[in-house]
């Protein structure tokens, strides 16, 4: 994740710390400071500290229930907002996918457990007073991993209630189905949220629309991993197409972008083999720097490794994320350029099935 920084690493997860986070402890200690002096600001970090680590085993429940079912997980964030870890992909069965959600409350079950039993008792009245600096560090520990479960298991995208009612309804009706209903049913709690929210609690507002975005994000990519399911890159990929030589000049290939609509334009050696890519950004950009006879590899994207026409296009799509690649070379048997994979001709196929779910692909092309 952008503007994060690396902090150490467990069983091959990053952990990394995001920026804002580090903000956040700064306001909360300032805060702290002209209001109680420096021990309150001592006493605020520490507690934050402390409550995010909590957090960290939270994410790690998941990760390593997800390890179990052969997920890797190559990061794991902290935010303002809580953790985010980074799974490879999501579990296939309604099962896997309900103990990876069970996990990460179970920790903060463990730990409340632990909390309160060092502790001896905890009144029910100091599970709202975690922002009490006068109740002791222990004690608003235990009220926060109480809050915790209890807010992750509203059944509402992104918490893990939402994931775990989305299993549960997968079990009996289907995976879309469920996912359709599970969105519904976050979507509607945000509204519920927003409206408590309009009586003196800006905070549900924030977190309402959080709730939806989340809830409809999720809809939408089921609905895609379901639309691309069984197709391969050949069904999605462009095959009208113009590249540009890798002897070519600036010129030539602005002649390309004035004459198409093309965004990304492959670049091929004489054995027609992509050998890199220009995107019309880099191209305007270098326009008002370099003369008009600049060779074109000058100013081209290294490639990058291109798919087979019949591999899955799940699979390609998924390097596509990884790489952060723009457009992708489709290559056939002999290793020339067949077809060009973007991000506009895969959401016009999706488009296509979401008009009419029973058209047929089958391109063939290699």
């Amino acid at each position: 994740m952008p503007w994060s920084i690396i902090v150490g690493r467990v069983g091959g997860t990053a952990i990394r710390v995001h920026v804002t986070f580090l903000l956040l402890l700064a306001w909360i200690g300032f805060s702290a400071f002209r209001s109680g002096g420096g021990d309150a600001a001592w006493t605020s970090v520490i507690f934050i500290l402390a409550l995010f680590f909590c957090v960290l085993l939270h994410e790690f429940g998941h990760i390593l229930m997800a390890r179990r079912f052969g997920i890797a997980t190559p990061d794991v964030t902290l935010l303002p907002i809580g953790g985010v870890a980074s799974l490879e992909r999501i579990p296939d069965k309604p099962r896997e996918q309900l103990a990876v959600a069970l996990a990460r409350p179970a920790v903060n079950v463990v730990i409340a457990v632990l909390l309160l039993a060092i502790l001896g008792s905890l009144a029910p009245a100091d599970i709202t007073r975690i922002e009490d600096p006068s109740l002791s560090l222990l004690a608003r520990l235990a009220s926060a991993n109480i809050f915790l479960v209890v807010f992750n298991m509203i059944p509402a995208f992104p918490m893990d209630g939402g994931r775990v009612l989305h299993a549960i309804l997968s079990m009996r009706i289907g995976a879309q189905r469920a996912m359709r209903i599970s969105a519904r049913i976050g979507q509607g709690l945000a509204f519920v949220l927003g409206f408590l929210g309009l009586f003196g609690n800006p905070l549900l507002i924030f977190i309402a629309i959080f709730v939806y975005v989340a809830a409809a994000g999720e809809a939408q990519e089921t609905e895609m991993r379901f639309a691309f399911k069984g197709l391969s890159v050949s069904d999605a990929m462009e095959t009208s197409f113009a590249t540009v030589p890798a002897g070519a000049t600036m010129e030539e290939a602005v002649e390309n972008l004035l004459a198409t609509p093309q965004h990304d334009f492959p670049i091929v050696d004489g054995l027609g083999k992509p050998v890199g890519l220009v995107v019309r950004d880099d191209l305007l950009a270098a326009l008002r720097q370099r003369e008009r006879n600049t060779p074109i590899m000058d100013v081209a994207r290294a490639p990058v490794e291109g798919v087979r026409a019949g591999m899955s296009l799940e699979a390609a799509l998924e390097d596509m994320r990884k790489s952060g690649a723009r457009a992708v070379s489709v290559i056939g048997s002999g290793g020339e350029l067949v077809g060009l994979l973007t991000p506009q001709n895969i959401a016009e196929m999706l488009l296509v099935k979401q008009a009419r779910p029973d058209w047929r692909f089958g391109r063939q092309a290699g």
